[in-house]
């Protein structure tokens, strides 16, 4: 008889709440509490208002990261330029059966290959970088002086 009881006094309250969400849609039973639909929009809007005042102006990861990331791409392009020299280079030498003259050409070639490629994306880099530069100083079109 006391497990019956005990499994009583579980049950109810929860019953209690199930019909209190029937009968009232817009409030949510939270422990010993509800919460309206309302409240919760209005917590809702201070939370975004608290993130929109703590939230930094511009990123900065835009400036630092950037120029990070940049400086990786470089040195990724030079190491798989000797990478990709030193696996054909191996592979031949293994193929032929010669001792380390493919390997040696090749990891050659393949450093020329991406140093070529670094001076190509820092060109790209320099190309970017300039075209900002002259769109922020560029005048206005209202200054333009035609006449004199």
């Amino acid at each position: 008889m006391p497990i019956f009881f005990n499994a009583l006094a579980y049950i109810l309250p929860r019953l209690t709440l199930r019909t209190e969400m029937i009968s009232n849609p817009l409030r949510i039973p939270v422990g010993n509490c509800t919460v309206s639909d309302q409240d919760l929009r209005d917590l809702e809007a201070k939370i975004e208002a608290a993130k929109a005042r703590s939230a930094p102006a511009k990123p900065h990861q835009e400036e630092h990261y950037s120029q990070a990331q940049l400086a990786w791409r470089m040195v990724i392009e030079l190491v798989a330029g000797l990478g990709i020299g030193f696996g054909i280079g191996y592979g031949l030498d293994v193929l032929f059966g010669t001792l380390p003259i493919f390997m040696v050409l090749f990891v050659m070639l393949g450093l020329a290959a991406g140093v070529k490629t670094m001076l190509r994306s820092a060109q790209e880099i320099q190309s970017k970088k300039m075209a900002q530069e002259a769109s922020r100083n560029a005048p206005l079109g209202d200054d333009k002086n035609e006449g004199a």
